[in-house]
C-alpha cells in the first residue's frame, strides 16, 4: 500500500524526515516500510497514528436515559450513578462496554484506559465484564483499567490492601478520586504505599472542580518527588489549576514537571460540569494545557464520559474530542497539538509504540481528509481512512 502526498505533523515524526512535511508513505507487511518527500508536495490529507484514549468510563456510558443528566452538579452525578449502579447486571455491563470499544475501534482508537467505579473493598461486577472484554478485543484495541476509589476509603487499611491485591491480580492500575479531602497527605501517602507494595502504576481523578483551594495535584507531585517515585502517575481533570493565580499554578506545574506526571484534560465533561448553570458560564473547566507545555509536559486530551449523568452527549471519536479541546484551550496551530490524542496518551499508558511515525513503525494509522490545520475541525476534515495492521478498516455506516 502506498499513501501519496500526506502531511505528517512534526510532533508525530519520530525523526527528521527531510524538507517539508508532505510525504509519500509505503506500507508493507503491517509496518511502514518507507517514508520519502512527496513527489507531489500538495497535501491530500493528514496522517496520524491511531489514537489513544487515556481516560474513559465505559462502565457507565449510555445510561443517561436511565439516570438523567446532572446539569453541572458533579456530586449529584456521582450519587445518581451510584444508586443506579446497584441494579446493573453483568449483562448490562457487557453490552455497554462492547458498544463503547466497538465505536472507538471504528473511529481509529488503538488503546483505551477506562476507570471502573470501585467504591467498596470487593471488586465490582464491572471488573469481570472488563476482563472478558479485554480478552475479546486483544490484538485490536489494547484495553487497560483503573480502579476508581474514593480517597477516603484508603483510610481503612484492610480495604486498601484488598483493592490493591485485586487490581494487581487483574493487571490494572490503581486510582483514587481526590478533591479537598481531610487528611489529604496521609491518605494519598497510603495510596503511594500500596502502589509501591504491589507494583502498581497510579492514575488519579484530581481537583475536578473550580475551587482554587483544591491542591490535590500539588500534593501528588510533592509525594512523588519525596518518594523518588518512578512508576507512571497520571492525573486527570485538574480543573482547579485554572482558577488559581498564575504564580500558584506555575509552582504546581513546576513540581508536576519534575515528577514526570502525565496530565490528562477532559474537555467535554468538564465544559459541561464546571461553571455556572443559572447564567452563561465564564469558567471553562479546562486545565492549564498551554502552561504545562511550556514545561515540556505535553498533556493528553481524552473522552471521559459518554451519554451518562456526567456528560449526556458525545461519542468515542477522539478526533471530535480533540476539536473541542483546541477551541476550549486555544491550542493553535491545531496541527501542533495532535500529539495530545496520539503520542502523549501512548506515553502515559506505557504502550510499546509511542505513536511517532517512522520507517519500521506499526501500520496502525488514521488518514484524515484535512489537508491543513484549518480543516481539522470541520466535518469534511474529520473524514478518515483507518488503517490497522496495514489493512484499510471497513467502517460501518
Amino acid at each position: 500500500m502506498k499513501l501519496e502526498s500526506v502531511r505528517i505533523p512534526r510532533r508525530l515524526q519520530a525523526s527528521d524526515l527531510g524538507e517539508g512535511d508532505v510525504f509519500d508513505v509505503r506500507i508493507v507487511d503491517r509496518h511502514v516500510s518507507a517514508i520519502a518527500p512527496a513527489v507531489d508536495p500538495v497535501a491530500r490529507g493528514t496522517l496520524i497514528s491511531c489514537t489513544v484514549d487515556a481516560h474513559a468510563h465505559i462502565d457507565k456510558n449510555y445510561t443517561v436515559r436511565e439516570v438523567g443528566a446532572a446539569e453541572g452538579d458533579l456530586f449529584a452525578a456521582i450519587q445518581r450513578m451510584r444508586e443506579h449502579a446497584a441494579r446493573w447486571t453483568r449483562e448490562a455491563f457487557d453490552a455497554r462496554m462492547e458498544r463503547a470499544v466497538g465505536e472507538a475501534w471504528q473511529c481509529g482508537t488503538r488503546a483505551l484506559r477506562t476507570h471502573l467505579d470501585w467504591v467498596e473493598p470487593n471488586a465490582p461486577v464491572s471488573l469481570y465484564a472488563f476482563e472478558q472484554l479485554r480478552e475479546r478485543w486483544s490484538g485490536r484495541v489494547e484495553l487497560q483499567f483503573v480502579s476508581l476509589t474514593p480517597l477516603d476509603l484508603f483510610a481503612d487499611s484492610a480495604a486498601g490492601d484488598r483493592i490493591a491485591q485485586a487490581v494487581q491480580h487483574a493487571g490494572g492500575v490503581m486510582g483514587a478520586f481526590v478533591y479537598r479531602n481531610e487528611g489529604l497527605v496521609h491518605k494519598l501517602g497510603r495510596v503511594f504505599d500500596l502502589a509501591q507494595q504491589y507494583g502498581l502504576a497510579l492514575d488519579f481523578h484530581v481537583d475536578e472542580g473550580l475551587d482554587a483551594n483544591a491542591t490535590g495535584l500539588r500534593t501528588i507531585a510533592q509525594l512523588a518527588l519525596a518518594r523518588h517515585e518512578r512508576r507512571r502517575i497520571s492525573c486527570g481533570h485538574a480543573c482547579s489549576l485554572a482558577t488559581q493565580d498564575d504564580a500558584q499554578a506555575g509552582r504546581t506545574l513546576d513540581l508536576c514537571a519534575q515528577a514526570c506526571i502525565d496530565l490528562i484534560a477532559l474537555p467535554s465533561t468538564n465544559l459541561y460540569l464546571q461553571g455556572e448553570w443559572h447564567r452563561t458560564p465564564v469558567a471553562r473547566g479546562i486545565t492549564r494545557i498551554r502552561e504545562a507545555a511550556l514545561r515540556s509536559m505535553r498533556a493528553s486530551l481524552a473522552t471521559d464520559n459518554v451519554q451518562d449523568a456526567f456528560y449526556p452527549y458525545g461519542s468515542y471519536d477522539l478526533v471530535e474530542t480533540f476539536g473541542l479541546g483546541v477551541q476550549m484551550a486555544h491550542l493553535a496551530p491545531a496541527t501542533d497539538w495532535l500529539d495530545a490524542i496520539t503520542v502523549s496518551p501512548a506515553t502515559a499508558l506505557g504502550l510499546a509504540w509511542d505513536g511517532r511515525i517512522a520507517p519500521g513503525c506499526p501500520a496502525d494509522l488514521v488518514l484524515l481528509a484535512a489537508t491543513d490545520e484549518y480543516e481539522l475541525l470541520d466535518a469534511r476534515g474529520r473524514r478518515r481512512t483507518v488503517i490497522r495492521n496495514g489493512t484499510v478498516l471497513e467502517i460501518e455506516q
